[in-house]
C-alpha cells in the first residue's frame, strides 16, 4: 500500500470520528440516549483519561497524558512512513494506519475539545462559545457514543468473584476512533505472519 493510499485512509478515519463527535458533542448533554436496537445505543459520555476511564492524578496528569499520546503518535507515523519505504505488507500498512488514525482523532479531543467547547452538564454543548471552553489547551475530555449492551443480567452464583451481581456485556462506551484502534490491533495480532512475513534471509 501507498503512502497516499494510506494517508488517505487515514482522513477518512478521522473525518467520520470528528463528524460523529462534533454531532453528538453540539445535539446531546452529558448522559442523554437513543437507543437504536436493543444491543445498541447512543449514549454520550467523555472519557477524561486513559482506556477504561482510568485517569492519573494529579494537577498535570491530564496534561501528562496528553503529551504522551502527541509523542506516541508521533512514533507511529514514523513506523507508518518507515513500513510504506520499505515495501512493508499491506496488512501491515492498513493496520499502522488505522491506528495512527484512531489515536490521531483521540488526540484532537484532548487537545482542543476544552478551549472550542463549554461542558455538557444539563445542557447541549456550544460551539466556540462567547465565555470560553470548559477547560484549557490539552485538556480536553475525548468524546464517547458508541454503546452495545449485548446482554444485561445476574450472574450465576457459581461465577468466581462475580457470582450473582448484575452484568452488562458489552460496558465500555467507545467511539470511531477506538474502534479503528482495536481493528489494527486486531489485524496485527491475527494476521501477524502476513503483516511480518520472514524474509529468505530470516529462515
Amino acid at each position: 500500500m501507498s503512502l497516499k493510499k494510506a494517508g488517505f485512509l487515514i482522513v477518512l478515519i478521522l473525518l467520520i470520528d470528528q463528524v460523529s463527535k462534533i454531532y453528538i458533542k453540539t445535539n446531546f448533554a452529558i448522559g442523554e440516549e437513543i437507543e437504536v436496537f436493543d444491543w445498541f445505543r447512543i449514549l454520550f459520555v467523555e472519557n477524561e483519561g486513559m482506556a477504561w476511564g482510568t485517569k492519573i492524578p494529579g494537577e498535570y496528569g491530564k496534561l501528562a497524558l496528553t503529551l504522551f499520546r502527541i509523542v506516541a503518535i508521533v512514533g507511529i507515523g514514523y513506523w507508518l512512513w518507515d513500513s510504506v519505504r520499505k515495501n512493508g505488507s499491506k496488512i501491515l500498512i492498513t493496520s499502522i494506519a488505522l491506528i495512527f488514525a484512531g489515536a490521531f482523532g483521540n488526540i484532537i479531543d484532548s487537545v482542543f475539545y476544552g478551549i472550542i467547547f463549554d461542558d455538557s452538564y444539563g445542557h447541549v454543548a456550544s460551539f466556540l462559545p462567547e465565555a470560553g471552553g470548559y477547560s484549557s489547551l490539552f485538556h480536553g475530555k475525548v468524546v464517547d457514543m458508541l454503546y452495545f449492551p449485548l446482554w444485561k443480567g445476574y450472574l450465576p452464583e457459581w461465577v468466581p468473584f462475580w457470582g450473582g451481581q448484575y452484568f452488562t456485556f458489552f460496558e465500555p462506551v467507545f467511539n470511531i476512533a477506538d474502534s479503528a484502534i482495536s481493528i489494527g490491533v486486531a489485524m496485527l495480532l491475527v494476521f501477524n505472519k502476513r503483516a511480518f512475513p520472514k524474509s529468505d534471509q530470516d529462515e
